[in-house]
């Protein structure tokens, strides 16, 4: 199946592209399409059309290794911008010539400013890619989710931008899922628990998301100042627009200076304008792509606490299937410390006849096995951890687990541990 197949095109009215914005959707783009993540561009932060220099290497680096990489260049980059600035620029030198040629400012001051502004962006290429393919996994569902809230469609793009479709994704200050909720905002709409994270549920996560963004634009009254509330906030918003008297988001995004509203925030509706762009003709950019096929599963509603290995054997289904059907599950879970939760809408290979009856069925036989509850555990001198799990009825795999260590991890004083208990209802 090629890409295109539920493509959609932009509604002018709804999601504006004002001229503007045009050399910050074209700098997306780029990023996008002509750079990968093992490379990416030297820029000016606010004039996104000013790139400076590509920068590549071979292999995979980390984030400091990469940024010893790059430093180098930024730094020459900012001193000519400076010597411009100064008038003892070398005329010879290339990279003055390229920065001249680029056209930043003609006075000190704006070269100068201009210096402050040199950044480094990853590029996304491979990513952008990989995320045409997994889209179509959750396609169907997000466009009659979105459809259900009169949320328009386009904006099923967004996790492009934010996930790149990949449900497990999770980022360095604690978003996580297709639609990256902080938990903060996940709790609003969604189950969070010693159970379960739905947040990394792309069908929980993708109502939540539609919610959120309807609720955005009954609040802001624009569909480009929902979007960017999703990531700079409702009320940060709407501060942005008394500041300014205005709602036209190229306005905002040029002139207002607000404290939190950074690069990210500023960036959020053209970057999510390109994805847009270039998920509705992939094909101009990537050539032929197979799309994964949609999602195809049903749910049971879970009457009791089960275990999960009982599940899995008394079912047949392999754990490998149900964990990719079921992300949202706790690490506690998978690892046969905690059980599955009552009232789970538990999902299940599509072609598996009679789950209800068979589910009720174990039900039945089970009994009425309690979950474990969390209390805090302080270690004491001289305490390992397996000393601590078997004082309390469990393995160390268990205890471990439930504390995101290694079985073999060394505990030290005062450390406080997630001692999960039966609980005795």
């Amino acid at each position: 199946m090629l890409c295109c197949i539920g493509a959609v095109r932009a509604d002018p009215a709804a999601l504006p592209r004002p001229p503007a914005l045009e050399p910050a959707v074209r700098f997306w783009a780029r990023v996008f399409t002509e750079v990968d993540t093992h490379s990416g561009f030297l820029h000016d932060d606010r004039r996104l059309g000013v790139v400076y220099e590509t920068i590549g290497w071979s292999g995979d680096l980390d984030r400091a290794a990469r940024q010893a990489l790059v430093e180098p260049g930024r730094l020459a980059i900012q001193n000519a911008l400076l010597a411009r600035a100064d008038g003892t620029a070398d005329a010879t030198d290339p990279l003055v010539r390229r920065v001249r040629a680029l056209g930043q400012g003609a006075s000190p001051a704006e070269l100068r400013a201009a210096a402050v502004r040199v950044r480094f962006q990853l590029g996304q290429a491979d990513r952008f890619a990989a995320a045409l393919r997994r889209a179509g996994t959750w396609e169907p569902h997000i466009r009659s989710t979105l459809r259900q809230y009169g949320v328009p469609q386009e904006i099923g793009a967004l996790p492009y931008v934010e996930s790149g479709f990949d449900p497990m994704a999770g980022s360095h200050v604690g978003a996580a899922g297709l639609w990256q909720f902080m938990a903060s905002t996940g709790r609003l709409f969604l189950r969070i628990d010693q159970f379960v994270d739905e947040r990394y549920d792309p069908h929980a996560a993708t109502v939540a998301a539609a919610k959120l963004l309807r609720g955005n634009y009954d609040a802001l009254g624009t569909w480009p100042l929902a979007l960017t509330a999703y990531n700079h906030g409702r009320a940060g918003m709407r501060r942005a627009v008394d500041a300014l008297g205005s709602d036209d988001i190229a306005v905002l995004i040029e002139r207002y200076d607000g404290p939190a509203f950074g690069f990210a925030s500023r960036n959020f509706y053209p970057t999510f304008l390109a994805a847009l762009e270039l998920s509705s003709k992939p094909e101009a950019h990537f050539g032929p792509i197979a799309k994964a096929p949609p999602a195809r599963m049903q749910e049971v509603t879970l009457p009791a606490y089960l275990p999960l290995a009982v599940v899995e054997r008394e079912l047949g289904v392999e754990r490998a299937e149900l964990r990719a059907l079921n992300p949202a599950l706790r690490r506690s879970v998978w690892d046969d410390v905690q059980l599955l939760p009552k009232g789970y809408d538990l999902r299940l290979p599509d072609d598996m006849p009679g789950a209800d009856a068979r589910i009720a069925e174990l039900a039945r036989r089970a009994g009425r096995p309690t979950p474990l509850t969390v209390r805090r555990y302080q270690v004491r001198r001289g305490e390992t951890l397996g000393g601590i799990a078997a004082r309390h009825g469990l393995s160390t795999r268990q205890l471990a687990a439930h504390n995101g260590l290694s079985p073999t991890a060394k505990v030290r004083i005062d450390q406080v541990l997630k001692l999960p208990v039966r609980d005795a209802r």
